[in-house]
């Protein structure tokens, strides 16, 4: 199914996946309205970077408001739902924010979409609900593990979202990325963070700890996931996961960027970044048998071709200089 001149909305389109997705939906000709997260300063954050904006109706708003929600759902046909909270270590200092944001702005998109009719719904979840994994590949069926507030959050908002499909029969799929990489991703991410610091000249690499595996998945393979659940009429009704089938270390991945960068770097644990034991996912592996059956998706990026793209953009002077190598961000 193609979504030429379909009616989008896109929530979270001022973010790091958000504002790719958007990209890919200028690509296919819809018809797109993204969310930016209001701000007194007009800022429409990573959106002002996309090519093609010009095309794109940006409103301003905040999914914790139900009548805006339902506002700016109306005449809509596609609904990709990414506005969240996402920062693990900011969920310890503030956990009501996620529940409010995360869960109650869950709610309101799906009430929104289900008054107005909108076609399909497509909720973003994260693999962080899994928790460290208890088999791998993790598959849909892996229980879900509360081992954060934010992942709490998450595994709350899915519930809703799912919810409102069995009670309602509002057409979702909850699309559910593995660790998403690539360019415009914030500092508080480990593949930036390490980045960052390699491009500033830094003499040592702080990271928490590297022994955690992860399947991280460029983010041009993650918003194509997203595209084809959209067009998937079976995956109406279905929790999915998009990811690589690829398990590596943040150490291994930390030494590859050296390999890619031609750095000699050496690395030091710094105790803020470190989570607490009973807290911290010490592994992640996709089973993306589900997707591929579904729609055929095969993720296009390798580790080191999608670390590559990465670099590329990260090293740029005026990229780079977004950036504040030298600060934890939390």
């Amino acid at each position: 199914m193609s979504l030429k001149f379909k009616k989008v909305l896109v929530t979270g389109a001022d973010g790091f996946i958000g504002s790719h997705l958007v990209e890919m939906l200028i690509n296919c000709d819809a018809e797109i309205r993204a969310l930016n997260y209001y701000n007194s300063f007009n800022s429409w954050g990573w959106l002002e970077e996309v090519e093609g904006i010009d095309k794109v109706d940006v409103v301003s708003g905040d999914i914790r408001d139900p009548f805006f929600c339902r506002k700016i759902t109306a005449d809509i046909d596609y609904v990709f739902h990414l506005a969240a909270l996402i920062a693990i270590p900011y969920s310890y200092l503030a956990p009501s924010s996620y529940v409010d944001t995360n869960v109650q702005g869950t709610l309101n998109i799906c009430q929104a979409a289900l008054d107005n009719g909108c076609q399909k719904v497509l909720h973003t979840s994260t693999s962080e609900v899994y928790g460290t994994a208890q088999y791998v590949p993790i598959d849909e069926k892996h229980p879900l593990q509360p081992q954060s507030p934010y992942s709490a959050s998450k595994i709350g908002a899915d519930a809703i979202a799912m919810s409102y499909h069995h009670s309602f029969g509002l057409p979702l799929t909850v699309v559910r990325p593995f660790n998403t990489y690539g360019p415009r991703q914030s500092a508080r991410a480990v593949i930036p963070t390490i980045i960052i610091q390699i491009a500033d000249e830094m003499a040592e690499i702080k990271l928490g700890d590297v022994s955690p595996t992860r399947d991280f998945n460029y983010v041009k393979d993650t918003c194509r996931g997203f595209i084809e659940l959209a067009g998937c009429d079976a995956a109406v009704g279905k929790t999915v996961n998009i990811g690589s089938n690829f398990e590596i270390s943040v150490g291994e991945t930390l030494e590859l960027i050296k390999e890619l960068m031609g750095s000699n770097v050496r690395f030091i644990t710094e105790k803020a970044r470190l989570r607490n034991e009973n807290s911290e996912v010490f592994r992640l592996w996709c089973d993306n048998t589900l997707v591929r059956e579904l729609t055929g998706f095969k993720p296009e990026y390798d580790i080191r071709s999608g670390l590559q793209e990465t670099i590329n953009w990260f090293t740029k002077p005026e990229n780079l200089n977004r950036y504040k190598a030298g600060i934890y961000n939390v």
